[in-house]
């Protein structure tokens, strides 16, 4: 019997929901590790007011693998609109119950999976509560929490990001130090650089573990820059600013979009000085596929809400095939 290949994913948010949705259709083993550093939103309230972990990276990975009915999925990802609910997704308040409930986000990971009939694991990559994200500008400026890094108002003036760390130090899963040993396959993003992938990079001994891995490394690189993170940056910096914290020599394949999106998609980007990352990368240290990965579209709301809600973005049966691509030049 041929043994199905074993695929673990580091990101989050968007990302990760969109690369485990394309690749939950193949007979892939998947593990989803999951950054727990989001502080804003309604994973943040959660957070600060009844001290547990920020469940909003989670319960999108777990609606992603998840084969029960739509309706399930759609009452996991439902978002209230009014009264002291507003802002809360259903999804998050049932996690963080069954966190308060059992003691253990992995126990109410557990539960919530057997609800949804998921395809895989997902698993956080640390337990550790009090893990801030920080960022160092180029300026000397410090930014202290991930909803103040992410959030950049349009027009402000922003120093480049020179370094990206956790503090206090998070202590790594011991369930996610298992899947990455264990991994054939390891995808890195897409999701937003700073805030969704190398959060998980950054936790003590991923990055050991994954240097020293057999399995071979899948970076994908994103869509759109990202005003205020990665603005100026083509594909090339992407890596380069992965391989910081990586090191060189460790990816060994770059996925990058070859299709440019919709002049009225990509319109609502540019009022934001957001970009299509441009394609500067060389077959290097590292293999480049360059395959239309894109999916551009228009959702009919308040423009701006739409646009910071992201209509540009991986198409995840593409995004999958390409993956399923690599995974299938290798005999396991």
């Amino acid at each position: 019997m041929v043994r199905m290949p074993n695929i673990v994913t580091i990101g989050g948010g968007t990302g990760s929901y969109t690369a485990l949705y394309g690749l939950k259709k193949y007979p892939l083993k998947l593990t989803a590790i999951v950054n727990m550093v989001d502080d804003g939103g309604s994973s943040g309230r959660l957070r600060d007011e009844l001290g547990v972990l920020p469940p909003g990276d989670v319960r999108q990975c777990l609606v992603a693998l998840a084969e029960s009915s739509k309706l399930l999925r759609d009452m996991f990802n439902y978002r209230f609109e009014d009264g002291g609910l507003k802002g809360h997704s259903f999804g998050n308040i049932f996690l963080s119950t069954l966190e308060k409930q059992t003691g253990s986000m992995k126990k109410a990971i557990a539960e919530v999976g057997k609800i949804l009939n998921i395809k895989g694991h997902v698993v956080p990559i640390t337990f550790t509560k009090k893990t801030n994200l920080c960022v160092d500008l180029e300026d000397g400026k410090t930014i202290v929490g991930e909803t103040h890094i992410d959030e950049v108002e349009a027009k402000e003036h922003r120093a480049p990001i020179k370094k990206v760390y956790l503090k206090p130090k998070a202590e790594l899963n011991a369930d996610a130090k298992i899947a990455l040993e264990k991994a054939d396959f390891i995808l890195i993003g897409p999701g937003d650089l700073f805030t969704s992938v190398l959060p998980n990079i950054l936790v003590t001994g991923v990055t050991e573990i994954i240097k020293h891995s057999k399995a071979k490394k899948i970076f994908v690189v994103n869509i759109m820059t990202k005003y205020g993170h990665t603005t100026g940056y083509g594909a090339k910096k992407h890596v380069e600013e992965i391989e910081k914290y990586l090191g060189k020599n460790v990816i060994d394949y770059v996925l990058v979009n070859s299709k440019k999106p919709k002049k009225i998609t990509h319109s609502w980007y540019e009022e934001f000085e957001e970009h299509p990352v441009e394609d500067d990368l060389e077959d290097n240290r590292y293999k480049v596929i360059r395959k239309d990965l894109l999916k551009d579209f228009i959702i009919v709301q308040n423009p701006v809400d739409a646009r910071r809600r992201s209509i540009i973005r991986h198409h995840p049966k593409k995004l999958a095939k390409e993956i399923v691509n690599i995974i299938e030049n290798f005999s396991l």
